[in-house]
């Protein structure tokens, strides 16, 4: 049977550069599950495959949307099955890298037939959240689906528009669509995890920040200034720069909450992950150890 191994881990963990090694090791090309590096101009603050990189090992899903272009989970679904099924033609083994858990989640176990926002949907929305306000829109969520509103996080502004979105377009409530049922695929998974002791992993996003200014983020991040509304934009690194350049953050204080915040991302990455008992986990430097294990995975 055909066998996709998939690679996950917090960011910083250690992923790109095993991913690589893995890649060449079972001559598969990289499928990219990260929700930020689909979308090109985001090399310095997504922490993108370098040309050289790319070079190395083909990827797909790198750089291939446009900042304005609308994407989803349940597209990456779609896109990232029906890669494999081309793939696997030449393929016995493929291989998924990358830390966004839903993109994750939805190819190995699928997820809800949400139906796909209409542009003018998103953009009364998105013109309503600036005009009125996260907390209005959420109270009005609580009336529209009030089971929903009970458990998301108030919170997070993006998943209480994408709620309202639902209802708007299908005049149903976004619980409504939410099943859960676990979706058959015509392979095998092996999940393959990375972590690393908290204080090491921290350190490890400390630098990559440091990494990620001394490259030029902030110059990057002044070039996109004008797409700052842009969904691909709303998400860490971007963030903190804006403040900078809007000034009102001081860059050396940009750059500490930078590095919280990123910390504070990775830790529910961890929390995600820890959920998941189909994980096999492993430290970045145990490649023989991981190999091993592909080689004698028999579903």
């Amino acid at each position: 049977m055909k066998t996709l191994v998939v690679l996950l881990g917090p960011t910083a963990v250690g992923k790109t550069a095993l991913a690589l090694d893995i890649a060449q090791y079972i001559q598969s090309p990289i499928l990219n599950a990260d929700s930020r590096q689909i979308y090109r101009d985001l090399h310095i603050g997504t922490a993108a495959p370098t040309a050289e990189e790319q070079a190395l090992v083909r990827h797909y899903f790198v750089g291939t949307m446009g900042l304005q272009d609308y994407y989803s989970a349940a597209r990456f679904e779609e896109d990232a099955l029906a890669l494999c099924d081309k793939l696997f033609k030449d393929h016995d083994r493929l291989l998924m890298s990358g830390g966004s858990m839903l993109y994750i989640d939805a190819v190995c176990k699928g997820i809800d037939d949400i139906p796909t926002i209409q542009e003018e949907t998103r953009i009364m929305l998105r013109e309503r959240l600036e005009t009125e306000g996260a907390e209005t829109l959420a109270q009005e969520l609580r009336l529209l689906d009030p089971e929903y509103y009970a458990q998301v996080d108030l919170k997070n502004t993006k998943r209480i528009v994408h709620a309202l979105e639902v209802c708007y377009q299908t005049g149903r409530t976004f619980t409504s669509f939410r099943t859960a049922t676990r979706k058959q695929r015509p392979f095998s998974i092996l999940k393959i995890g990375l972590r690393r002791e908290r204080s090491e992993l921290f350190e490890r996003i400390n630098q990559r920040v440091d990494r990620m200014m001394a490259d030029g983020l902030l110059e990057e991040a002044r070039q996109l200034l004008h797409h700052r509304h842009e969904n691909a934009l709303n998400t860490v690194g971007y963030k903190e720069m804006f403040e900078v350049l809007d000034g009102h953050w001081t860059l050396s204080f940009a750059i500490e909450r930078l590095k919280k915040n990123t910390r504070v991302y990775a830790k529910k990455q961890m929390t995600w992950f820890a959920r998941d008992p189909d994980i096999h986990w492993f430290h970045p430097d145990e490649s023989d150890a991981i190999k091993n294990l592909i080689n004698q995975f028999h579903p």
